[in-house]
């Protein structure tokens, strides 16, 4: 119980004051090399960073498994499920790999992260018609190319109770439309340390891991191959599920 309250006691203290501070000038520096210069790189980097700050500071421990999977120049779609708030940190800071998000339009109102999300291009999901459905897949399509990746979380929304929902099919035909291979993450220990129902509450500290299971190739093309790979996926994702939270 001591431990907690110190916890708390530095996290108010210490580790907002620099979370503040590392969160706009993550978004500042994006913003502005995006604009400069090389957006893959301004689009990626201080994110990379960012994230890998944000645990650091919490002092949260990380586990990472199974970086050898993923070869190097290949574009892949990355699909993990989705535990909490830290599910961000944990993949920018420790996937390994460029990548663009998909994500909801909504989070473009976030101060400054939106500004940031907008100036990197990742894709921000527009279901409001089918012609904005058909531009967000032409966005992806176009940027999936030299290696550039995507990740997405196909449960569409954050666990309310730590078990894993079911996925949408959006992700996996995006990968059976471009024949890009799939590559399932598991995350563990995210719903401990922020739950949704306690967003912007005291951070709870628990170890985190992160595993990067091998790449789900398509088969053919069609409704089969979509159909394949999402369920492949959805088991590699539970093979690794810590038992305190789906199994």
């Amino acid at each position: 119980m001591i431990m907690k309250y110190l916890y708390r006691l530095y996290q108010l203290c210490v580790a907002l004051p620099i979370l503040f501070v590392g969160t706009i000038l993550t978004a500042i520096i994006t913003v502005t090399g995006c604009t400069l210069g090389n957006g893959h790189l301004w689009g990626y980097y201080p994110g990379h960073c960012w994230g890998r700050l944000v645990i650091r500071t919490l002092l949260l421990p990380v586990t990472v498994k199974g970086r050898e999977h993923i070869e190097k120049g290949q574009s892949y779609v990355f699909v993990a499920n989705h535990q909490g708030a830290f599910d961000i940190f944990l993949i920018y800071g420790f996937l390994g790999r460029n990548f663009k998000w998909m994500m909801k339009r909504s989070l473009k109102k976030i101060p400054f992260v939106g500004a940031a999300c907008v100036a990197a291009h990742h894709i921000f999901v527009d279901k409001s018609g089918p012609s904005k459905i058909k531009a967000t897949y032409d966005k992806a399509r176009k940027t999936l190319q030299n290696g550039m990746s995507l990740v997405v979380f196909p449960e569409g929304a954050r666990t309310f109770t730590g078990k894993m929902g079911e996925f949408k099919r959006g992700a996996f035909m995006l990968a059976d439309e471009l024949q890009l291979p799939v590559v399932p993450i598991t995350i563990n220990g995210s719903f401990h340390v922020m739950p949704r129902m306690r967003d912007c509450g005291w951070v709870s500290w628990h170890p985190l891991s992160l595993t990067i299971h091998q790449p789900i190739y398509p088969v053919g093309k069609g409704a089969d191959n979509i159909a394949t790979t999402l369920r492949d996926s959805y088991y590699s994702v539970m093979s690794d599920l810590d038992e305190t939270n789906d199994k």
